[in-house]
């Protein structure tokens, strides 16, 4: 039978908000059931358990690329800990030791591909140089065993680019949640011209998949978009990240570890959004309204989804499901742009403040 879109009729919205619905569904097919009635099937049941139940989410990510041959083994060299860690490489070879990146930067022939071509770009000008090789990560929770990650990443890496993109992969462990490091040439080994080009409907999908293939591996995971699951904060970008959490190292030891340290540097992305926060703030000035106003405005489509879903459970005989359905909804937090968390934050700070006593250190930014 033919598959239809689990939809509330939302026919008085623009065409954007539409294509931004669609990323946002929360059941993707249901079937017509006796009496042309919609129904989940049992795929979708176990995605909507396993979100309101709230299995780990897997992270699927592109965390850059290098448009020349330096840039890759630069960053192969860093993913392999300088020859500490196996480069596995997609076929099926392990590469080890300090010219092992070498050894894969050659094997891949990347001065040939036609972006070497152009002339590098001088210094402060914008390189157009198409890249070279894409840097993706495929992560899980802390506590998930690393060599089932690994599994699943090269089942992953496989089916998606075997015999098409060349590509290398190592785990890394020295976190808490356990990871890959994917490295995979744009260029198609055997059709000229032809790239791989990573969209937004790719991420999903590659999320979707890893997701599976990290259940094949009896490890609990789950993939479904950050507004469904109620979370309106964005993932900081890998540079803030790394710098937050060097800040809040630092900022753990005892005083007497502190000296003799060098104190990490903060984000400057991150310092002038506090700024401009408390310059506002100061000022009287709300500056967030229309930011809360689009928040507000996606919250409401994820929650007449989520509505449906729950009454469409309760007609097929799932009331328990749908009644964690409807608590899952209650229990989403209040949507809240950075600029209001900043802020209120900031008024924290100022209430728990001993009158007389001057403070230097800014609020935590990543509370």
């Amino acid at each position: 039978m033919p598959k239809q879109m689990v939809r509330v009729d939302r026919s008085s919205r623009g065409s954007a908000d539409a294509s931004r619905d669609m990323a946002l569904d929360i059941v993707s097919y249901g079937r017509r059931g006796p009496g042309g009635k919609l129904r989940l099937g049992s795929d979708e049941v176990a995605q909507v358990q396993r979100t309101v139940g709230r299995t780990p989410e897997v992270m699927v990510k592109v965390s850059g690329g290098a448009r020349d041959v330096g840039g890759v083994e630069a960053h192969l060299r860093y993913i392999g800990r300088h020859g500490k860690l196996p480069l596995e490489i997609d076929e099926g070879l392990v590469q080890q030791g300090r010219g092992a990146a070498r050894e894969v930067v050659t094997d891949w022939q990347l001065e040939l591909c036609r972006s070497q071509c152009k002339p590098k770009p001088a210094q402060g000008q914008k390189d157009t140089r198409a890249k070279l090789v894409h840097n993706i990560v495929l992560s899980m929770p802390a506590g998930t065993p690393p060599e089932k990650v690994l599994a699943a990443a090269r089942v992953f890496a496989r089916e998606n680019f075997a015999l098409q993109h060349r590509y290398a992969m190592v785990l890394h462990t020295d976190q808490p949640h356990p990871h890959v490091h994917l490295v995979v040439k744009c260029e198609h080994e055997f059709e000229p011209g032809k790239r791989l080009y990573i969209r937004k409907d790719t991420l999903r999908l590659w999320r979707e998949q890893f997701a599976a293939l990290m259940r094949e591996q009896g490890v609990a995971a789950n993939a479904t978009p950050r507004q469904v699951r109620g979370q309106v904060r964005k993932p900081y970008r890998d540079p803030i990240h790394h710098r937050l959490r060097a800040l809040r190292a630092f900022a753990q030891l005892p005083v007497g570890e502190r000296d003799g340290r060098r104190t990490p540097k903060p984000s400057l992305v991150m310092r002038t959004k506090l700024e401009k926060v408390l310059r506002d703030f100061r000022a009287g000035r709300v500056a967030f309204d229309a930011d809360q106003a689009k928040l507000r405005d996606t919250r409401q489509v994820v929650l007449e989804d989520w509505h449906a879903t729950a009454e469409i459970l309760r007609r097929q005989g799932e009331a328990r499901l749908a009644a964690q359905v409807d608590r899952f909804t209650v229990g989403m937090p209040a949507v809240q742009t950075d600029d209001q968390r900043l802020t209120e934050r900031w008024r924290d700070v100022g209430k728990r403040r001993t009158p007389g006593r001057t403070y230097s250190r800014r609020p935590d930014l990543e509370g």
